[in-house]
């Protein structure tokens, strides 16, 4: 029963790495390309927009329009025709942007700008022209060419190579004013504008990203939210709330592939209604449907999880709206804590969510062959 659930949502873990390592997904429309995957390479030629994520992500090849890459580890050599949105641990542009690129990372280098750079991060490399303007924040800033444009920056250290240049104006956030030597061959100190860094506090201030506390909030709030939605059901349809439940921790391995089955066949039929072109109108209903069902799913899994908690200590079935609300409570808490945990933590989600659409999908359609097996 609800010992198989547990049993099956392992067993998940233990197999997705091994295939996330294997798999890739691409899909192409109009000449724009979209790429997830463990490790993405994007080699094909005449594309336009780019849309990339994954663990290493790497751009091979030039597009004519803009890029949006997301992973642990970036690598672009293309050249981009339009602007660059780029996002990771370790991130490399050396191909020539087009338009502006807007860059954050642990280690960043970026290569030829021929727009505006926006860049952020611990170590940040400008090996190459930018030909507006720099707004930078870093930890560490190493500039190796020249920029343009206006420049405003703040960081804790400075280096500059001997092509390094600053054609504009140089706005210099300081911990302390006049700290920062800055060579005159860069940039004459009559160009310079030093300010305490407060002011780049209070200038970003509303950029800042949650602390703890936020997070937190959200997620107690999440679990509320959860244990209510599943306390309003069990008000409305309680026997069938309870039905839904005893096929999850009765049949957990079946009720999942067969989530995999339904959310297949909504997903498959966007695909199918995007090839039509016609048919484009009622994608945004199919995708809605395939995220209603993914949610209704979860919410079902995760009172059925919360359920089987409790009756592993010897707690008996809830009968209560109450009772059954406590259980999604606690559902909902323990999966979001395990949902927390790097990599495996979605998947645990995911998992979670593909059993409670199967376990809707077997009550409403009431496959033979399931009923049977």
């Amino acid at each position: 029963m609800y010992r198989y659930l547990l049993a099956a949502i392992l067993i998940v873990f233990a197999i997705s790495p091994l295939s996330a390592e294997e798999k890739k997904g691409y899909f192409d429309f109009n000449k724009d390309r979209f790429l997830a995957g463990a490790t993405t390479v994007q080699d094909a030629e005449g594309v336009d927009d780019l849309f990339m994520a994954g663990e290493t992500v790497r751009s091979k090849k030039d597009i004519t329009g803009s890029a949006h890459l997301a992973g642990r580890k970036i690598i672009s050599t293309g050249a981009i025709g339009g602007d660059a949105y780029l996002a990771g641990m370790d991130v490399s542009q050396d191909g020539k942007v087009a338009g502006d690129v807007t860059v954050s990372g642990y280690n960043v280098q970026v290569g030829e700008v021929a727009g505006d750079l926006r860049i952020s991060g611990a170590n940040l490399v400008i090996s190459g022209p930018v030909s507006g303007y720099a707004l930078i924040a870093g930890d560490e800033v190493q500039f190796g060419s020249i920029i343009k444009g206006d420049v405003s920056l703040t960081a804790r250290e400075i280096n500059f190579d001997g092509g390094a240049k600053i054609e504009g104006k140089l706005t210099l956030y300081e911990k302390h004013t006049g700290e920062v030597e800055i060579p005159s061959q860069v940039i004459p100190e009559d160009r310079i504008d030093r300010r305490d860094i407060s002011e780049w506090t209070e200038a970003t201030k509303e950029l800042n990203a949650w602390d703890w506390r936020d997070v937190l909030t959200l997620f107690l709030v999440g679990v509320v939210a959860v244990a209510l939605i599943a306390a309003l059901i069990a008000a409305i349809v309680p026997q069938k709330l309870a039905d839904l439940r005893r096929g999850i921790l009765d049949r957990p391995f079946r009720t999942f592939w067969f989530g995999i089955l339904a959310e297949s066949v909504i997903i498959g039929l966007t695909i199918i209604l995007m090839m039509t072109v016609i048919g484009l109108l009622l994608v945004p209903a199919t995708v809605l449907a395939a995220l209603v069902c993914a949610f209704a799913g979860y919410i079902v899994a995760v009172y059925a999880f919360g359920v089987g908690l409790l009756m592993s200590i010897g707690q008996k079935e809830p009968n209560s709206i109450w009772s059954r609300a406590a259980a999604a409570g606690i559902g909902a808490f323990a999966v979001g804590l395990i949902a927390i945990i790097p990599f495996i933590g979605w998947l645990f989600a995911l998992a979670i969510a593909l059993t409670g659409v199967g376990s809707i999908a077997v009550r409403l359609f009431q496959p033979k062959f399931f009923a049977s097996a």
